[in-house]
């Protein structure tokens, strides 16, 4: 809704908005934007449209909304500070090293009352400071660069080519005994990284002991309660007079063939605007008049319930006390009467999630590949892989025919949608806040409920799964990410709490030394979905392809071979219930309550976890070998370059699938 990021989605200059904006990490600030996928006959069109956006805007002005919408979701932030699962006495310190690093107070981003409340009293007073800021820093200031980049999908090959000729020349150069030193010097180096650190430089190390950690889970308070139809649960739980709200609507209301849809749908509901006001009157409403909403979809396999997923549409909003009223207005106006109709929009949003899936294929191909795995082998993997993975960016291909040619059709795929799913019969509710706030938000939250349509309602069983083969998913790239996963539920493993002390230890020792420190990837990792029952590993950006399989497929006899000692013991217990036991804020706690009864998790069952995980011990390494040797028969997903798959091909049986969607049309 800025009218920056406006002008620049409404030019159809590009497919998605880039840059940083404002950095202010550095002593020089910086500013940045542009755009992404710009034809290169537009790329001053580009930059003169944002310079004469920006000196529109400082020659115009903010409205008084704008600024109201600004300052309140500013201010929201500070006083909330939400650092998410990040400790906040660990965000505070390292914040403070953004003055300190410059030779300023450290303390200086903590104390924001004195310069807020002299903001708000110049803005009061008709000052225009924001507009004079855009003129004096963006547009007179004559330190500005404009980079193109620009991509060529020979270069890796280029770039391998001339380092092959560069290393030649440097052999060539040498002497038989110069290359003989540099042969010793490598199996020094080798030798240097796979043997283990000193034990005894290791106790050095200060650590807790299992005896240490509390034997007993912290449970979350919860009761529970409804309104109407919907059940409602409540965490009483001291928030700084911030109630936080979270609704589930059950999705199996949906056909599956409507399944794919539902991404973009959960941006129409707020990026469209309603009946009543347009997108940026909406967008400037919340911002202006509470803490925030946000909307998501959840899938996810349930507890000692395989085969049956767990699939919601959750909407979340938060706000003081005073906002509340105001949050359950547009959240109702957002459900109730949001506006499909804007056929523009709907491309451009289009555009913007191809363009954001194909740069997650260079920065997480791991991503891609793990949920293609998971998605061979269950369901709700698979239809998260519907609305996210491959099979998404496809269907977002044919989608933008559909809106061309039958933009009609698509509305009404979205009014189906939300008429099927806004429905109080399929929905749970979700409360966290202390208890004096909850009593005074029940009637607020009693009239919004009977504002939701009760409707009688099929829930649709969906089924399916991706193909078990091996792939290449082709990209420009000189590294790969290789992912290999099976089910180990299927070899008849039964889940232990030592499954996540095993996981961590193979995450930080084996697959760390062979596929890191050896093999030179940027990372090497393994995880165990006990809900699926999938184990998989997986490589970040790396040099190697078959080297890593090899790594993977030796992991069981590491663990029947492996001599641990006391000390290495203790420490990977800790790491695990250091994981375990995560840090959370008040909101962050209130909702996973939440999810733990939408995945069918019981305070009983955590506390059997918790009872595997400090109890493990080193026969429980060694049964968990058995399971794993099933992975080597698993699926391979490898994203990476076509000459690297081919040579994977050529050298091996994977006979790996190419698949190449950056150049299907």
């Amino acid at each position: 809704a800025a009218p920056f990021r406006r002008a620049l989605n409404d030019s159809g200059l590009g497919t998605a908005v880039i840059g940083g904006g404002l950095d202010a990490s550095l002593l020089q600030y910086t500013y940045s934007v542009g755009m992404k996928n710009v034809k290169d006959e537009d790329c001053a069109k580009l930059e003169e449209l944002i310079m004469s956006t920006l000196k529109k805007v400082a020659e115009e002005g903010f409205t008084k909304e704008q600024i109201e919408a600004s300052m309140n979701s500013t201010e929201f932030a500070m006083r909330e500070l939400n650092t998410g699962g990040f400790p906040k006495g660990m965000a505070i310190m390292l914040g403070a090293l953004q003055t300190w690093l410059h030779d300023r107070d450290p303390i200086e981003p903590l104390k924001f009352e004195k310069p807020l409340a002299t903001l708000k009293a110049r803005l009061d007073s008709g000052e225009e400071i924001f507009a004079n800021l855009i003129k004096k820093y963006l547009l007179d200031n004559t330190h500005r660069v404009t980079v193109e980049v620009k991509p060529d999908p020979n270069l890796g090959a280029k770039i391998e080519d001339e380092e092959t000729a560069r290393l030649a020349a440097i052999k060539n150069s040498m002497t038989a005994e110069e290359v003989e030193n540099v042969i010793s010097l490598k199996k020094k180096l080798q030798l240097k990284q796979e043997t283990p650190d000193d034990p005894e430089a290791l106790k050095c190390v200060p650590t807790l002991k299992v005896e240490d950690i509390e034997k007993e889970n912290k449970t979350i308070p919860t009761s529970f309660g409804s309104i109407k139809e919907s059940t409602v649960l409540y965490h009483d739980i001291f928030t700084n007079n911030i109630l936080y709200l979270d609704m589930a609507f059950d999705l199996h209301t949906l056909p599956q063939e409507l399944v794919p849809y539902l991404s973009l749908f959960v941006r129409c509901l707020s990026e469209f605007g309603t009946k009543k006001e347009d997108f940026v009157s909406l967008s400037q409403r919340i911002k202006r008049k509470v803490g925030g909403i946000s909307k998501s979809i959840m899938t996810s396999p349930v507890l000692n319930a395989r085969g049956e997923t767990c699939a919601k549409l959750v909407v979340r909003g938060k706000g003081t006390a005073n906002q509340l009223e105001d949050l359950m207005d547009i959240i109702s106006d957002m459900l109730l009467e949001p506006e499909f109709n804007n056929q523009a929009k709907f491309k451009q949003m289009i555009m913007e999630s191809k363009a954001g899936m194909e740069g997650g294929l260079l920065g997480a191909g791991h991503r891609v590949g793990m949920g293609r795995l998971s998605a061979m082998d269950n369901t709700s993997a698979f239809i998260g892989e519907q609305m996210g993975g491959l099979s998404y960016l496809a269907f977002l291909k044919d989608l933008l025919v559909e809106v061309e040619t039958d933009w009609d059709g698509v509305v009404t795929k979205l009014e189906k949608i939300r008429s099927l799913i806004v429905n109080r019969k399929n929905l749970a509710v979700n409360i966290t806040a202390d208890q004096g706030l909850m009593d005074s938000f029940a009637p607020t939250l009693d009239s919004f409920v009977g504002r939701i349509p009760a409707n009688e309602s099929t829930l649709f069983d969906w089924t399916g799964t991706l193909e078990r083969t091996n792939e290449g998913i082709i990209i420009p790239t000189q590294v790969n990410y290789v992912s290999k996963a099976a089910n180990i539920y299927d070899a008849g493993y039964q889940f232990h709490g030592s499954a996540n002390v095993i996981s961590k230890y193979l995450g930080t020792t084996w697959l760390w030394d062979k596929v890191r420190v050896v093999g030179g990837a940027y990372g090497g990792f393994c995880s165990f979905d006990r809900l699926m029952g999938t184990f998989s590993y997986g490589s970040y950006r790396d040099p190697n392809l078959l080297s890593t399989l090899d790594a993977y497929d030796g992991t069981a006899d590491f663990l029947r071979n492996l001599d641990m000692s006391d000390d290495a013991l203790n420490k990977s217990i800790i790491g695990a219930i250091g994981a375990y036991d995560s840090y959370q804020l008040p909101d962050a706690k209130g909702y996973t309550a939440f999810s733990r009864y939408l995945l069918g998790i019981t305070d009983e069952d955590r506390q059997r976890t918790r009872d595997g995980i400090l109890g493990t011990s080193r026969e429980d390494f060694k049964k968990f070998a058995d399971y794993l040797d099933s992975v080597k028969d698993g699926n391979v997903v490898v994203v990476g370059s076509e000459a690297d798959v081919d040579a994977a091909n050529a050298k091996s049986s994977l006979n790996l699938k190419k698949i190449s969607p950056l150049s299907q049309k």
